[in-house]
């Protein structure tokens, strides 16, 4: 009986989800902070640079609140559709993919922990409003980001 109740315990805690401390950030910090880290200007700065720098320099996103800015607002979707694998985008990954990882299968993992961490059906390419052939976020969709700190 013990044994039992003590192997549900392992395996619930095994299950844990994925929390911006103990997942996330270290992907971000591994592959990311290199060119978005704590040197790297906040979103409203970064929009306010010429757009020839901002094609050459990242914005902030080393903390919880500056990733989340990409999630969810001001720039909805854009950490989605910079990190998918393709599967969501015809097929093309997005530009910053590749950072996720040395190997196929280490990209894929990380991609498949940012996505655990972001919450069921929360991963989705739309912006805030739709432009091109990109649509506008719904209510919806936000609510469904859980996103744990």
């Amino acid at each position: 009986m013990l044994a039992a109740l003590l192997a549900g315990f392992a395996l619930s805690a095994g299950a844990q989800e994925p929390t911006w401390r103990g997942d996330i950030a270290p992907i971000v910090k591994k592959g990311c902070s290199e060119c978005h880290g704590v040197e790297a200007p906040e979103f409203g700065d970064w929009m306010l640079l010429p757009d020839a720098k901002r094609k050459k320099e990242g914005p902030r996103m080393d903390t919880y609140t500056t990733f989340m800015n990409y999630v969810a607002w001001p720039a909805t979707g854009a950490m989605q559709r910079r990190l998918d694998d393709g599967a969501n985008a015809g097929g093309k990954p997005g530009n910053m993919y590749k950072h996720l990882g040395e190997t196929d299968a280490e990209r894929a993992k990380n991609l498949a922990t940012i996505k655990a961490w972001l919450g069921e059906g929360a991963w989705n390419l739309n912006r805030f409003k739709a432009r091109e052939s990109v649509p506008g976020v719904t209510k919806e969709q936000l609510e469904k980001i859980k996103a744990k700190y």
